[in-house]
C-alpha cells in the first residue's frame, strides 16, 4: 500500500512536469491576447498521442465569462472519416503581456503553451509546450510560402527542436 506523501509526490511531480518553460524558450513579451483571440490553423507539430491521426487541426480561441480563453480544437479523424473536437480552457501563466499559458482540457490539469515567435501582424505564431517534444507552427490561413515554412524550420531547428520530425498538417478540407 503507498503512504499518501508518496502518492501526492508523485501527483505533484507529474502536474509540474505538464508546466514550466522548455530551456532557453523564452515566450513572446508584449503579447496582445485581443490580437490573438480567433481562429488559427496548425500549419506543423510535432507527432504526439493527442493528435495523432488528425489533419485539417484549426484552433479557435475566444473569451470566457469567468476572463480565462475558451480553447476549441478540431481535426479531422482519418480513421473514423469526421471531424472530433476537442473543448479547453487557457489562463495566463505569469503576465498577461507575455505569450506564456496554460492550457487544460482535462480538469484541474494544465499545460504549457508557450508562444516563442509571432509575427507583428499576429499571422504566424510558434508554439512550444513544456519541452522540446511539442512544437506547432500555427497560422491565420490554411497554407503558408515556403519561405515561411522555412523560417519555422530553422528557427525550431537553431532552438534545439526535433524538426526532421515534423508532421506537415494536410489542411485541404479547410480551405
Amino acid at each position: 500500500m503507498y503512504s499518501r506523501p508518496l502518492v501526492v509526490l508523485v501527483v505533484a511531480l507529474f502536474l509540474s512536469a505538464c508546466g514550466g518553460l522548455p530551456k532557453d524558450i523564452n515566450p513572446v513579451q508584449q503579447f496582445e491576447v485581443e490580437r490573438y483571440l480567433g481562429t488559427w490553423y496548425e500549419i506543423a507539430r510535432l507527432d504526439h498521442r493527442f493528435e495523432r491521426g488528425l489533419s485539417n487541426v484549426a484552433a479557435q480561441y475566444q473569451w470566457r465569462d469567468d476572463g480565462q480563453i475558451r480553447v476549441l480544437n478540431r481535426g479531422f479523424n482519418e480513421n473514423k472519416g469526421e471531424f472530433s473536437e476537442a473543448i479547453g480552457r487557457a489562463k495566463f501563466a505569469r503576465d498577461t503581456d507575455e505569450g506564456y499559458l496554460k492550457v487544460s482540457f482535462f480538469g484541474p490539469f494544465f499545460g504549457s503553451y508557450v508562444v516563442f515567435d509571432l509575427d507583428d501582424d499576429y499571422q504566424r505564431a510558434y508554439v512550444a509546450g513544456n519541452n522540446r517534444s511539442y512544437l506547432w507552427f500555427l497560422a491565420r490561413t490554411p497554407t503558408v510560402s515556403d519561405e515561411h515554412m522555412d523560417d519555422f524550420i530553422s528557427r525550431a531547428s537553431e532552438l534545439g527542436f526535433q524538426t526532421d520530425k515534423l508532421i506537415i498538417v494536410d489542411q485541404s478540407k479547410n480551405q
